[in-house]
């Protein structure tokens, strides 16, 4: 975590480090385990990879993601939840929870549960 920020209240903290359309996803699918770059491009095929990129740095300055370089050629790339990322775990888990009931009581399809050939 290299720059300290000065936020007004908790929520407002909590968001600047877990809100926006990708960092919510990014953190979901590294739940699940380490995974590369390429990897990540093909569960968020919605993101760019320069937004990708930008999204994963953030949430790395931010101590919330591991990233591990090997010295290869391809360079290989890995990410995977630090422990403060970790403790996320619940609250995105919750998120996701919450996501399913409102397309319950709203009586919408759920895109979820739609095989991805047919999104």
């Amino acid at each position: 975590m290299e720059k300290k920020r000065k936020f007004n209240c908790t929520i407002e903290a909590s968001m600047c480090f877990i809100g926006g359309k990708y960092k919510p996803l990014i953190l979901w699918h590294l739940i699940e385990g380490t995974k590369r770059f390429s990897a990540l491009q093909r569960l968020l095929p919605q993101a760019t990879p320069r937004m990708l990129t930008m999204n994963l740095r953030e949430l790395e300055s931010d101590g919330l993601v591991h990233r591990k370089v090997y010295p290869e050629v391809p360079p290989k790339t890995e990410y995977s939840l630090s422990d403060l990322g970790k403790t996320l775990i619940p609250l995105i888990t919750e998120l996701r929870e919450w996501g399913r009931y409102y397309f319950e009581v709203t009586g919408q399809p759920n895109p979820c549960d739609v095989p991805s050939a047919e999104k």
